[in-house]
C-alpha cells in the first residue's frame, strides 16, 4: 500500500514491506515535504521505504559493503546541485529504529520520523562523518532541528 502526496512540485510516496508502521504514511509524507521545503527545495521526488531488517542488510551489503541490518540508507539519483528535481530513494527499517528508540530512550514513532529526516537531508546532500563524530556534525544539528520543529512540533 502506497501513499502519494503533492505539494508544488514535492512529491513523495509512501510504502511498507515491513508489516505495519506505528505511523501514519500521511505524516512520514508530510514531515519529508517540510523538510523540502525549510530546504528551499521546489521540486522533488522522493520514495520512502519501510523494510524489514533482511531487506535492508541486503541494500546495505549490496551497495554499501557492510554487513548487517542499519536504521536508514538513502539512495541520491538526482539533482543536488543541478537545476533538475531532487529524486531520490530512502529506505527505513522500522526494527532498527525500535531497537534505536529503546537506546535512546525516545518514542518509535519520533524515532522513525527522525530517520525520514535523516534520509531526506542525504538525498539532498548532506553528509556527517561516522562514528561519534556524527552527532556533533552540523548535518546531525540540521537534522535535530527538523525533528523538534516538524515532528515535536516546537520551535
Amino acid at each position: 500500500m502506497s501513499a502519494s502526496a503533492d505539494s508544488a512540485r514535492l512529491v513523495v510516496d509512501v510504502a511498507s514491506g515491513a508489516g505495519r508502521l506505528p505511523v501514519a504514511r500521511d505524516r512520514v509524507a508530510e514531515v519529508a515535504r517540510g523538510v523540502l521545503r525549510a530546504e528551499r527545495v521546489g521540486d522533488a521526488m522522493l520514495s520512502i521505504s519501510f523494510v524489514t531488517r533482511r531487506a535492508i542488510a541486503a541494500l546495505n551489503r549490496e551497495h554499501l559493503g557492510h554487513s548487517g541490518a542499519t536504521d536508514v540508507i538513502t539512495f541520491a539519483l538526482g539533482r543536488p546541485a543541478g537545476d533538475g528535481p531532487v529524486v531520490g530513494d530512502v529506505y527505513v527499517c522500522p526494527d532498527v529504529a525500535r531497537d534505536n528508540a529503546r537506546q535512546h530512550g525516545v518514542p518509535v514513532r519520533e524515532e522513525l520520523l527522525r530517520l525520514v529526516v535523516h534520509g531526506v537531508l542525504h538525498a539532498l546532500g548532506h553528509e556527517h562523518p561516522d562514528g561519534v563524530a556524527r552527532t556533533a556534525s552540523p548535518m546531525w544539528k540540521r537534522q535535530e532541528r527538523y525533528v523538534t520543529r516538524l515532528v515535536r512540533g516546537t520551535r
